[in-house]
């Protein structure tokens, strides 16, 4: 956890959900909440995809609470949501290949996991709802930067879910008067994001590569490029939309640095932190994503007062020092 401090207000008498909490973001998320004297952070996941690992360090703290559960669920929602002020949906069945290749299951987390969400957080009086949006839903639209209000179609059963979270989120806006704010993520990486699986992001394929003196993987000829997003940027953006002042109607936003990096150019990042001289290996591009993503991070900063603090390169170098220390262990 670093030394920066988004918000102002006093947290010691409010609690906290934050689902998926044992996540890349949640539990990052739950480690700032808790370090700045949240009352209570409670975290519901049900380890699909998150390490009890990455919130182990905080079962001693007794504002900290987990809750095993899915959010496929209502009543589960429903439970987690009793006495909690403010939710953060960090829940999702992420990975375009994933949907790809299991689209019933994507559809069953993200689409009626995140109604679940939204009607136990509505009924539940929840005073802010954010949840993980996704750079997914702009699709094939060729403009660059992305601006939140020019989508094109969805390239994959992932895109069109993430899509559909932000279609009910307005509905439940117009119709319900509650009014959530949605994050377009753009790339987050950054310590605690496991590295093993099939569905690993491309930075920590990286670095374990990079730390095994072994030459990576790449699809396509890496020229491809994404605005790779540290994780502390969405943990701002997190804690500045759950804290911010009243809104009237449903908002999403960009999320990420505003700097477009090839795979290529990421690649010869992280050989200069770790100082080895191998080239990459190229495979076939996956169907699906994306060529080239870059986000306006213009409304996120004139809504809820995010600026992007760390660098790709910052975060890269804080990353690396973490899978240094850790990934035996992941390895395990």
């Amino acid at each position: 956890m670093y030394d920066t401090q988004y918000h102002t207000q006093d947290l010691s008498q409010r609690t906290f959900l934050v689902t998926g909490g044992a996540g890349l973001i949640g539990s990052n998320l739950v480690e700032y909440l808790l370090k700045y004297g949240a009352g209570k952070v409670r975290v519901l996941d049900n380890f699909s995809t998150g390490s009890l690992a990455n919130i182990g360090e905080f079962k001693s703290n007794p504002s900290f609470e987990l809750m095993e559960g899915d959010i496929r669920d209502l009543e589960t929602c429903c439970g987690a949501l009793e006495g909690v002020d403010y939710v953060s949906h960090q829940a999702t069945l992420g990975s375009v290949p994933r949907s790809i290749n299991d689209p019933i299951t994507s559809n069953e987390v993200n689409v009626s996991g995140f109604l679940n969400m939204l009607v136990a957080a509505r009924d539940a009086g929840v005073k802010r709802m954010v949840y993980a949006a996704s750079s997914s839903t702009y699709g094939d639209h060729p403009v660059l930067p992305k601006i939140e209000d020019q989508i094109d179609n969805p390239l994959s059963p992932y895109a069109v879910t993430k899509y559909v979270n932000e279609l009910y989120a307005s509905v439940f806006s117009k119709t319900y008067d509650f009014h959530t704010i949605g994050l377009r993520y753009f790339n987050v990486f950054g310590p605690k994001q496991n590295p093993k699986g099939p569905y690993a992001a491309v930075i920590p394929l990286f670095i374990e590569a990079a730390l095994d003196n072994k030459a990576p993987y790449t699809n396509g000829d890496g020229e491809t490029s994404r605005d790779f997003t540290f994780v502390e940027n969405a943990v701002q953006a997190n804690v500045k939309a759950l804290l911010a002042e009243a809104i009237d109607e449903h908002k999403v936003v960009n999320i990420a640095y505003g700097e477009r990096t090839t795979v290529n150019q990421l690649w010869n990042r992280i050989t200069e932190i770790t100082g080895i001289k191998v080239a990459p290996e190229y495979m076939e591009e996956r169907n699906g994503e994306v060529r080239h993503s870059l986000a306006d991070i213009s409304k996120a900063s004139e809504i809820i007062g995010y600026a992007s603090d760390f660098s790709v390169l910052e975060g890269l170098g804080i990353a690396y020092n973490w899978y240094l220390r850790e990934l035996p262990r992941l390895k395990a």
